[in-house]
């Protein structure tokens, strides 16, 4: 590894610190956020219900529900379920909410970019 490895790795275009600061960057970290860390305690705390109701409930997921199926099944396959639901939400979310804050931060990056080298390099030639 080169000696200055580490001061390359730390350098990077400025224009990701004014996007950073500004507040569309702000609103899509929120939005992303106060989806993804709810969403995910949710699902968690529905995930753990299922393992702690199959250790010390036994009986409760035992239980007959129709013919051989019992609870801990209906459980069980409730689980994939709400992980396609969740999957499918968070799609649906994302692209109302998220995709169009991360299109304008995207076209801004793209318009700074290409704009003063742009422009430099049409005058040249």
């Amino acid at each position: 590894m080169p000696p200055n490895a580490h001061d390359q790795a730390d350098r990077h275009h400025p224009i990701y610190d004014e996007l950073h600061a500004t507040p569309e960057f702000t609103e899509l970290r929120r939005a992303y956020r106060g989806f993804v860390f709810p969403a995910t305690v949710a699902f968690l705390v529905w995930y753990l219900l299922y393992v702690v109701l199959s250790m010390w409930a036994s009986d409760l997921m035992g239980q007959k529900v129709v013919g051989n199926i019992n609870v801990a099944l209906v459980f069980g396959l409730l689980q994939f379920l709400t992980t396609f639901l969740l999957a499918w939400w968070y799609s649906s979310y994302s692209t109302k909410k998220l995709d169009p804050l991360a299109r304008k931060l995207n076209d801004d990056f793209n318009a700074h970019m290409d704009g003063p080298a742009a422009g430099a390099a049409g005058t040249e030639a």
